[in-house]
């Protein structure tokens, strides 16, 4: 019986684009051979040797002169995708390493919505910190959408976001429920009613986040389901600016609870029968995630078991 040994050698072509893998994905950033080479710290004339032989081994230029700088050809283009993702696949596996020699030093790139960055997220941070003091976080705020997307394409570590995606490659976890309410200004018809049901908000003007949303797609559902497409004033990327359209008389949202009390010039109603929005967790599938990011997530699940305010 004979083990045969997987032939994992690289084509000829393969193994010399790997040097210049870097170059090509910095000069499609820049547009600039000099700037590319200061940030890679090589000589631009060894910068543009390196190019040159490139293009003469595939055969083909790989830019053209754009101005004063250079553009990548349509080839250039295809090698600097496969190199940009060749990179971003090293530099996680670097981080891997740097993490599991010390994982008290590690990074953890956390994506949210911008409701959820009042005090959900500066409370886990905080308390995951204290135990962890040597833990860096980047904190990238956006869409329900934009961080999901983020998410898959690996800039973002972990995702707190509502409700928790239900996509392959991704795995969550639901944190908390969240109770959705009428805003509506402070001297409306409805100010003082105790609830509402959507169908009789079919005449009303509404102030909505933009598509992409999770706030937007449950408030669109939720018209739907009572028979009405909803008449939109206003579109705004942040529930604070929503609740202060609200509050200017410029149309009603269906937001979570401000807080204790509703701010001036705001109402809240529950509905009736109540909405609930689920805000999960969620993390790449597939492959280990660095010691950092792991502890975190751990962390943030079991905050949520122990009663955690994840509802703000």
């Amino acid at each position: 019986m004979t083990n045969e040994l997987p032939d994992v050698r690289p084509t000829p072509l393969t193994a010399e684009l790997a040097p210049a893998a870097a170059l090509l994905h910095v000069l499609d950033v820049t547009g600039n051979l000099t700037r590319a080479a200061a940030v890679l710290g090589i000589p631009q004339p060894t910068a543009s040797r390196r190019l040159a032989a490139l293009s003469a081994r595939v055969g083909t230029p790989l830019t053209v002169a754009d101005g004063r700088g250079l553009r990548l050809t349509r080839v250039g283009h295809l090698l600097a995708g496969a190199a940009g993702r060749a990179i971003d696949a090293l530099e996680h596996g670097v981080r891997q390493v740097g993490e599991e020699i010390d994982p008290a030093s590690g990074h953890v790139v956390l994506g949210f919505l911008h409701l959820l960055g009042r005090s959900l997220v500066p409370t886990l941070v905080r308390d995951f910190r204290a135990g962890n003091p040597h833990v860096r976080f980047s904190l990238v705020q956006g869409s329900r959408d934009d961080i999901v997307t983020g998410l898959a394409s690996g800039t973002v570590d972990l995702a707190l976001v509502a409700p928790p995606p239900a996509a392959p490659g991704l795995d969550s976890v639901v944190l908390d429920e969240q109770e959705l309410f009428l805003a509506v200004p402070a001297d409306h018809r409805l100010a003082d009613r105790a609830g509402v049901g959507v169908a009789e908000l079919a005449g009303e003007v509404f102030v909505l986040l933009e598509h992409g949303y999770g706030l937007r797609q449950i408030t669109d559902e939720l018209c739907a389901e009572a028979g009405f497409t909803p008449t939109v004033a206003f579109e705004g990327q942040e529930s604070d600016t929503v609740r202060g359209l609200v509050a200017a008389g410029l149309g009603v949202a269906l937001l979570p609870a401000f807080g204790p009390r509703p701010p001036s010039g705001v109402a809240e109603i529950r509905l009736d029968p109540p909405v609930t929005r689920e805000i999960g967790l969620a993390w790449p599938a597939g492959h280990p995630l660095p010691p950092a990011v792991t502890a975190f997530r751990d962390f943030v699940r079991q905050h949520a078991r122990a009663g955690g305010p994840a509802q703000r």
